[in-house]
């Protein structure tokens, strides 16, 4: 075990960003949050999976909304907790742990803002990167389930949703969500220490971790921070250029839409379109597909490596698109009926970005 501040936390943020593949809601927000929380209760706990007892009581702790509205309207962290003591009520039992439901953007860093609760953050999650709905997490893989789910809205309205499946989860927080105002705050999948070790990404947060301090040590150094990214987690370049083109929009609980990139250097004369529900799902470079979910895929800021969440892109924007292999969970053939390309309306067999990326001469 060991205690997250706010330089470690700073890390993480960053790091989450990128692993969030344009989505996960924004990380600074989550960031302020968690800061605030550290700083009236000091730094939070961490610990591994394999520290986790198997009796004990895990719950990820997220947040639902359009990355979109959340740049507007912050969540709150007493929203967090007051999901978490609705759940133990329903449940009749205490919580022992809490964990990120994804590693990606502000849901990464969200359990931290439940520092109040004295609870430690497990160093996994549910999915290595962000996805657009709640039951594409790993647990879902192995039959977990998202419900007894409890929600809690900035009017402090408290709902707890029972469902049948986890789809009907997602479909029923994400409708209370969009009467809400677009912002919630919910504790979900209540899980067993033993069923965390078997379904959770183990060393997410880590791994945050590591790609945002090797980021902001390669800027120390003066060094091409964007091939230090992509060195972090075995990434692979797709594309360079400036943002011609940006066509976003709040549809359904999600920010939907497409970012075109005309392409320099290496890429002169080529261009890219990114298309999005929160997260990025395909990348199309001049009409063939480059990559697609459920591998990672990031704009960063060419000269800072500063990454560029989809509801932050702009025209005149100099990027470069980057890919990263997802968790091994999300290539098995149960990941990829869950997450593949297929599931977002892509008729198209999943190939990992690492064989489908090739530079031009």
């Amino acid at each position: 075990m060991r205690y997250i501040d706010e330089a470690a936390l700073a890390d993480i943020t960053i790091g989450s960003t990128i692993l969030g593949a344009g989505g996960g809601g924004d990380p600074y927000v989550g960031m302020l949050l968690a800061r605030e929380a550290i700083r009236e209760h000091g730094p939070v706990a961490m610990c591994d999976l394999d520290e986790v007892p198997d009796d004990a009581r895990v719950v990820f702790i997220a947040g639902m909304g359009a990355p979109g509205v959340l740049v507007e309207k912050l969540p709150r962290s007493v929203d967090a907790v007051a999901a978490l003591r609705e759940l133990e009520a329903y449940v009749g039992y205490k919580f022992t742990h809490v964990a990120p439901a994804e590693a990606g953007g502000l849901n990464a860093v969200t359990p931290f803002s439940t520092a109040g609760a004295g609870l430690p953050v497990v160093d996994a999650d549910g999915m290595g990167r962000a996805f657009p709905a709640l039951e594409l997490v790993t647990p879902t893989l192995y039959g977990g389930k998202a419900t007894p789910l409890a929600m809690v809205d900035e009017h402090d309205n408290r709902m707890v949703i029972n469902t049948s499946d986890n789809t009907w989860a997602e479909n029923l927080a994400r409708a209370a969500t969009l009467t809400s105002g677009c912002v919630t705050m919910m504790a979900l999948y209540p899980m067993t220490g033993r069923q965390a070790k078997d379904w959770l990404v183990k060393g997410a947060l880590s791994l945050a971790e590591r790609i945002g301090r090797t980021l902001r040590e390669a800027r120390t150094a003066h060094e091409p921070p964007v091939e230090a990214v992509m060195r972090a987690n075995s990434g692979v370049s797709l594309f360079e250029g400036k943002v011609t083109e940006v066509d976003r929009r709040n549809e359904g609980g999600w920010t939907i839409g497409e970012a075109v990139i005309e392409g320099s250097g290496a890429y002169a004369g080529s261009s890219m379109t990114l298309h999005f529900q929160n997260e990025h799902l395909a990348a199309v470079r001049d009409g063939q597909i480059v990559a697609t979910v459920p591998d990672l895929i990031m704009a960063l800021a060419v000269d800072s490596g500063e990454p560029i969440p989809a509801e932050e892109i702009r025209y005149g924007y100099r990027v470069a698109v980057i890919g990263m292999p997802c968790d091994w969970h999300w290539r098995t053939p149960e990941g990829l009926a869950l997450s593949g390309p297929r599931r977002f309306g892509y008729d198209m067999d999943f190939v990992g970005v690492e064989e489908r990326a090739v530079t031009p001469a």
